[in-house]
């Protein structure tokens, strides 16, 4: 790294730092029930810094350790989207979980934590090729067995295993897996290309029950939202699919920075 790309990348740090200890201070400005939602679709960079700031004085202590323990290296995202997982999940409750693109686990062991916290039964779901293979967008080690990770990250919570495939979700096992139940609640956080997105959109949208939630990850582009400096706007093959979602069948319940929430039309 240069000596400009050194102090460049300390600067950045000092302002997303600084713009979390002032967040953090600030109590949210609304309560991110249910009735404010569409506010986050017409102002979402606010609605996205009051997710921040309802991480840091609201969230559950546990859920706020669970982020704590995946930024260590072993996670993406932000904390603004632990807020978004927990209201979806206390408004939905969903019985089943699916994610498309496990990583090392963060997202759905966060689902797994939250049922054992409010004693309810969640069946947790992912497939992943558990493997460092990327997209476009992305590159990822090579070096670590995914899998193995995954069930140890649960270990490290004591949740119980999820039932994980291992495959691409354009394996003929995955669209069978997809399609052998109805899924309350899936997350679609894979292969970034668009039409790799756009099949795995395709093949959930149709396996998930009426009412049912569909995330698709990184898809903000296309929207009003304004990243500050501790978030980032999506990736352009998702950010296009998210724009060409049938909304007679689909209607846009929230978005948080660039994760975008669907439900289905009963």
């Amino acid at each position: 790294m240069s000596i400009s790309g050194f102090f460049k990348s300390y600067w950045q740090r000092a302002v997303r730092a600084s713009l979390k200890a002032r967040l953090a201070r600030q109590p949210p400005q609304l309560t991110l029930e249910r009735s404010t939602w569409p506010q986050s679709l017409l102002a979402p960079t606010t609605f996205y810094l009051d997710c921040v700031r309802f991480f840091y004085r609201k969230l559950p202590a546990q859920f706020q350790a669970h982020r704590a323990y995946f930024q260590n290296g072993r996670g993406f995202g932000e904390n603004a989207f632990h807020t978004m997982w927990f209201l979806l999940l206390e408004e939905f409750k969903p019985a089943n979980f699916l994610e498309i693109g496990v990583f090392r686990g963060q997202v759905i062991s966060l689902v797994s934590l939250w049922a054992k916290l409010r004693g309810v039964t969640c069946e947790v779901c992912g497939i992943s090729p558990f493997s460092g293979a990327g997209d476009s967008s992305s590159t990822y080690r090579r070096d670590l067995d995914y899998y193995q990770d995954t069930l140890q990250n649960f270990d490290h919570f004591a949740l119980p295993h999820p039932n994980l495939l291992r495959a691409s979700s354009l394996a003929p096992e995955a669209t069978r897996f997809i399609g052998s139940r109805p899924w309350a609640m899936i997350y679609i956080d894979g292969n970034h290309d668009y039409e790799v997105a756009r099949q795995d959109w395709e093949v959930c949208s149709q396996n998930v029950k009426a009412s049912g939630i569909i995330v698709l990850d990184d898809a903000g582009l296309t929207t009003s939202f304004s990243p500050p400096a501790i978030a980032t706007a999506g990736i352009a093959g998702p950010s296009q699919l998210a724009r060409e979602i049938d909304r007679s069948r689909f209607s846009e319940l929230l978005q948080v920075g660039h994760n975008r929430v669907f439900q289905k039309l009963s």
